[in-house]
C-alpha cells in the first residue's frame, strides 16, 4: 500500500483527490493538510510515501515547504502539484527537492500513475514541463574531463540507466544492487558533476 500525503489550502481539491487516491488499488491518502505550517508540524510523523504539495498557499509556499520537509525527511518524495507552468517556479521547486512537477489539469489516472512512479524513485512531470525543462538544459554546459574522469564505472552505469529513462527500482533490478545503494551512487554523481536533478546530470551525460 502506497501512502500519500495532500497539502493545499483548497479543502475542495483535498477532498476530491483523496476520492480519487482511495478508490484506487493500492493507494490510500492518509492525511490532508491545508497549509505549509500544519504540513510541517505533522508530515515528519505520518510518514507518507508521497507528499502532493501545491505551490500557491498563503503564508508559506509549497516550495518552501518542500525545502524544509526534505530537510527533516530526506527520503521523503514529493509531487508538485500545481496549475502553475512558469520556468521559475517549475526549477525553485526542482531545486527545494521535488521529486516531480504535475499539473492539476492532468487527468485523475496520470496523477495516480505519477503517484505510482513517483514511489519507485521515478520524477514524473506533466508533458508541458518537461518540455520546458528539456529546452532550459539546452543549453547546458558539458562535463568537464575531472568531472567524468572522477565518475566510477559503476557510477557511469547507474547514468546510463539514468539516461535510458529506468527509474531507480528498475536500475536496481538491472545491477543486482538496493534502491538505497542507487540513491547513494545517484547522490554522488550529483556531486561530481556539480547539477542538482537528474535532467541536469543526464543532459551531462549525454555530453560525456
Amino acid at each position: 500500500m502506497t501512502t500519500v500525503s495532500i497539502v493545499d489550502d483548497d479543502p475542495d481539491v483535498c477532498e476530491s483527490i483523496a476520492g480519487y487516491i482511495n478508490t484506487a488499488q493500492g493507494l490510500r491518502c492518509i492525511s490532508t493538510y491545508g497549509s505549509a505550517p500544519e504540513a510541517l508540524g505533522h508530515i515528519p510523523v505520518d510518514r507518507p510515501d508521497v507528499v502532493l504539495m501545491d505551490i500557491n498557499m498563503a503564508g508559506m509556499d509549497g516550495i518552501e515547504c518542500t525545502l524544509k520537509l526534505k530537510l527533516a525527511v530526506p527520503e521523503i518524495n514529493i509531487l508538485m502539484l500545481t496549475v502553475f507552468e512558469d520556468t521559475d517556479r517549475i526549477f525553485r521547486a526542482l531545486a527545494a527537492g521535488a521529486n516531480g512537477y504535475l499539473l492539476k489539469r492532468s487527468a485523475p489516472s496520470k496523477l495516480l500513475d505519477a503517484i505510482r512512479e513517483v514511489h519507485l524513485g521515478g520524477s514524473p512531470m506533466s508533458a508541458p514541463i518537461a518540455r520546458k525543462v528539456v529546452h532550459s538544459f539546452q543549453g547546458l554546459p558539458p562535463a568537464s574531463d575531472d568531472q567524468a574522469a572522477a565518475l566510477s564505472e559503476r557510477e557511469r552505469q547507474v547514468l546510463g540507466f539514468l539516461a535510458k529513462g529506468l527509474v531507480y527500482k528498475q536500475i536496481s533490478d538491472q545491477l543486482g544492487i538496493s534502491v538505497d545503494t542507487i540513491r547513494t551512487y545517484i547522490r554522488r554523481i550529483y556531486e561530481k558533476l556539480h547539477v542538482h536533478s537528474r535532467t541536469e546530470a543526464v543532459a551531462k551525460y549525454l555530453k560525456l
